[in-house]
């Protein structure tokens, strides 16, 4: 099991996120990669993205977006390791980008309030992807309120499951399709977990989409437990 980090770090970071969630400003690119930059250290605190895996994104403006490099650890991420991109994910700086990016930008396109999308390849998705076959159905949970918009235990969260496709551009358009058919209100799909690969979550700002990780892993992990009694 990751060693989890200690309160005192967790209140640090998020005393961090919260500094810098204000209006935009010609620095905004900084502030972006700072929050970033602390997200990549707390993830990989809680085992969340081992190695060199998972990415981390920003809305800057309708233009940029601010996103992870490919290939590199997130615990140990620099202003170098975080790069511009357009909404096409195309690289606006020369930095090669991730080869999930689309997943990123096509999700920004499709929500005009999305600040940020944060991707991680943590034991409690991947298990949950080989122990449910189409989706996790979150129920119940008094965490359920942790993500936005939701004022009561009494809701139903779906986490769709899709097969691991190494064409991107392919199972971006298959979680689109999804989406469309399923969150036409935009409010009700908070995530989706790309099988044996990892979770995707996003939300209005970092701070936000932090939260949202945090309360998403927490309920897998719990739902993983009682899946293993149920079928012990």
């Amino acid at each position: 099991m990751p060693q989890l980090s200690s309160p005192a770090a967790h209140s640090t970071i998020h005393t961090q996120l919260m500094r810098h969630n204000k209006p935009m400003t010609n620095n905004a690119y900084q502030q972006r990669t700072e929050e970033l930059i602390a997200v990549g250290k707390y993830l990989d605190e809680h085992g969340w993205v081992p190695a060199t895996s998972g990415n981390l994104s920003a809305r800057l403006d309708e233009a940029s977006i601010a996103i992870t490099v490919s290939g590199c650890h997130k615990g140990h991420l620099t202003a170098d390791d975080i790069m511009l991109v357009d909404h096409q994910g195309a690289s606006l700086d020369g930095k090669k980008p991730s080869a999930e990016t689309l997943l990123h930008t096509s999700l920004y396109a499709r929500y005009p309030g999305l600040g940020s999308v944060l991707h991680s390849h943590s034991p409690a998705a991947v298990l949950a992807s080989r122990l449910f076959d189409d989706a996790v159905i979150l129920e119940d949970y008094e965490l359920l309120k942790a993500l936005h918009g939701i004022i009561t235990h009494e809701s139903t969260v779906v986490l769709p499951i899709f097969d691991n496709d190494q064409d991107i551009a392919r199972l971006a358009d298959e979680v689109a399709g999804y989406l469309s058919a399923n969150d036409e209100e935009q409010t009700s799909c908070y995530g989706y977990i790309i099988h044996s690969h990892g979770l995707y979550t996003w939300g209005e700002s970092v701070e936000e989409a932090l939260r949202h990780i945090e309360a998403l892993e927490f309920m897998l992990n719990i739902e993983n437990r009682l899946h293993g009694v149920k079928h012990s």
